[in-house]
């Protein structure tokens, strides 16, 4: 889907935001973990569909699910946050 590195970094920054921004609910990540996030549903997305508009809607939905997947291991809510 993206070339090198750099093509990953950033697209993988563009698929974590809109993924976050897309998903309902808040998303107590910092912007690390959305870049990484957004750059394994880049490559998933890559993967799967290729090239073109589809490989970049499997990849928002790829990050979408990986977001759901990491607040479900780490626990982490927005509830827990505020209370710390």
């Amino acid at each position: 889907m993206f070339h090198g590195f750099w093509g990953y970094l950033i697209g993988g920054a563009i698929i974590g935001v809109l993924a976050r921004f897309l998903k309902p609910g808040p998303d107590p990540m910092g912007l690390i973990m959305t870049i990484l996030i957004g750059a394994a549903g880049a490559a998933i997305g890559g993967m799967v569909a290729g090239r073109g508009a589809i490989a970049w809607i499997v990849a928002i939905v790829s990050a979408i699910v990986l977001i759901a997947i990491y607040q479900r291991i780490t626990g982490r809510k927005a509830r827990d946050r505020i209370a710390r």
